[in-house]
């Protein structure tokens, strides 16, 4: 036997307890054991089906590593500490027999990885691991379909004040690339049929205000979906960065906070407000000032608000989003 077939037939036997590996470290040892042989295999020129065949077992490993690594993080403990508002803060407590990740050699990526493809429906799964599918689109559809879920699961009243920072999808994922770029990189997007779909006029009392983010680029979309939520575009602040950013036409430093009503809504304060506002932008991206809702409590003090698409929760704020707990 040649030491390319003893190499395939030792890998066989070791992906074969696959089926039995009930431990994540087993589970890593396995998937660096195919990573191993689908780099020999390539290295010897051992063929495309050869180097797949590898790359798929590898697959299964990382997949049953997310299944076990899921497992664990359900069975940690969680115990409230004094010190929060109302009911006080949690704290998970990992139990005593799970090794920390860094002991095992996981990082939190790769943790993150295999919990992803463990969370993958089987006939995804199985279109990935075949290569009738990139991996990386599979995992947009999961963040898609988190942020649906997400979405069916609005919230109930009726407010007067409304604050939106919508997931805008630019088209800007390059292709060819092993991973996403522009905004899918840092957060799930959205297709601008699903943001207008948003059911968001339900919870609009009949006079009510919508301020709603929108960049230079993607400025008509803003305006269809102000239209779509039942809003009216009646007048817009200007957010200066200070710092710039690449854009296709020109260095763009600027962000457009649109303001529309629905009824009558004129602001509760008499003071008008200077419409261009330079404040200079953080390196966390597609982050807000909050200034700008400071803004807002100002101009309207008056009644219950809702921020849409929030990423952390504010006092007299209620907040919805794919990032709030």
């Amino acid at each position: 036997m040649t030491a390319e077939g003893s190499t395939l037939v030792r890998f066989e036997r070791i992906v074969a307890e696959l089926a039995e590996c009930q431990t994540v470290q087993r589970a890593k040892e396995i998937r660096d054991v195919a990573l191993t042989a689908a780099e020999f295999a390539k290295r010897k020129g051992m063929g495309d089906a050869a180097v797949h065949h590898a790359r798929g077992y590898a697959l299964d490993a990382e997949r049953r590593m997310g299944e076990l690594l899921a497992a664990t993080e359900r069975a940690k403990g969680v115990r409230t500490v004094g010190g929060g508002k109302g009911a006080g803060s949690t704290m998970r407590v990992q139990p005593a027999d799970a090794p920390p990740l860094y002991d095992l050699g996981i990082s939190r990526k790769l943790s993150s990885h295999a919990q992803k493809l463990a969370a993958m429906p089987e006939p995804v799964f199985r279109d990935v691991r075949d290569g009738r599918k990139p991996i990386t689109e599979a995992f947009r559809e999961q963040r898609r379909d988190a942020v649906k879920r997400k979405v069916n699961a609005l919230p109930s009243g009726t407010y007067r004040v409304f604050y939106a920072d919508p997931p805008w999808s630019y088209g800007d994922t390059r292709s060819g690339l092993s991973t996403a770029t522009g905004a899918v990189a840092h957060y799930p997007t959205m297709p601008l049929a699903d943001i207008c779909a948003l059911p968001v006029i339900k919870l609009a009392a009949p006079d009510a205000v919508l301020f709603l983010w929108v960049p230079s680029p993607l400025l008509p979309d803003g305006l269809r979906v102000m239209d779509s939520w039942g809003f009216t575009y009646k007048a817009s602040f200007v957010w200066d960065k200070v710092r710039h950013n690449l854009g296709h036409y020109n260095s763009v430093r600027h962000e457009f906070l649109l303001l529309g009503i629905r009824g009558s809504c004129l602001p509760d304060t008499s003071k008008l407000h200077d419409s261009v506002i330079s404040i200079e932008r953080s390196a966390v991206h597609s982050q807000k000032p909050d200034e700008f809702r400071q803004l807002i409590d100002t101009l309207y003090s008056n009644g219950p608000r809702i921020e849409l698409f929030a990423r952390t929760q504010t006092d007299h704020w209620h907040a919805w989003g794919n990032e709030i707990a």
